[in-house]
């Protein structure tokens, strides 16, 4: 694996990737995707003054900004599975941002799980992933593989504490005020019908009502980033 992890580093900066890291899957990938126990989450980093747009929703230029970092995590996830099966192991990347059950709003596999098991970050009270210098400002990506990569130290504990901004921003009311830890179920942080109601019914215009973006917009970790750049 240690030619494989040289060659990763020049591949991820090639597409802009702010930061990877290792997790270990064991018992978390469902069904087919059981034979990977290892995966290789992505931490893309949003443009900041396009999210401090974002307090009354989203924007042309997010709408933009989503498609081309998506491009590039895709891009980023397909070279990787590349090298991954040169190097004789198998592998699969989740899609940047495709819901494979729309019926319960979700993907084939959690983003935010790999992400967090590979110690990047962890969840906050608006249900994204949160990392400990730009917040919710950014986006995932994921590969899953059976290589024998040397996972990280996941990351098991909310840093948000007793803020609520996310929640007291949410138009939706579709926050609910949970706590994150590893396994929680998704209710007690969202209710994503709610959710995903108001984004059909009022952002339409932006990729089908998938976007939202105004309890990322409020999270004072990003803010954090606006005041670093300015």
């Amino acid at each position: 694996m240690e030619q494989f992890e040289k060659e990763l580093a020049p591949i991820a900066a090639s597409h802009r990737c702010t930061l990877y890291g290792f997790a270990d899957l064991e018992g978390l990938t469902p069904g087919e995707l059981g034979r990977f126990h290892r995966g290789i989450a992505f931490i893309f980093q949003m443009v900041p003054w396009v999210m401090d747009q974002l307090s009354d929703g989203p924007t042309q230029a997010y709408a933009v900004l989503y498609d081309q970092v998506n491009q590039r995590i895709d891009a980023l996830s397909a070279e990787v599975v590349r090298a991954l099966e040169r190097a004789g192991h198998q592998a699969w990347a989740v899609p940047a941002s495709v819901r494979s059950d729309p019926e319960n709003i979700r993907g084939a596999f959690q983003h935010k799980t790999a992400a967090t098991r590979a110690g990047l970050g962890w969840v906050g009270k608006n249900c994204q992933l949160l990392t400990k210098y730009w917040g919710p400002w950014v986006r995932l990506g994921t590969v899953l593989t059976n290589a024998p990569l040397k996972p990280a130290v996941p990351v098991t504990k909310s840093r948000c504490g007793k803020c609520t901004r996310c929640i007291e921003a949410c138009p939706a009311k579709a926050l609910q005020g949970g706590s994150w830890t590893p396994g929680v179920d998704r209710d007690v942080m969202l209710d994503a019908r709610a959710c995903d109601h108001y984004k059909k019914t009022h952002f339409r215009q932006f990729h089908g009502g998938h976007n939202c973006g105004i309890c990322t917009q409020a999270c004072p970790v990003g803010q954090k980033v606006v005041r670093r750049k300015s």
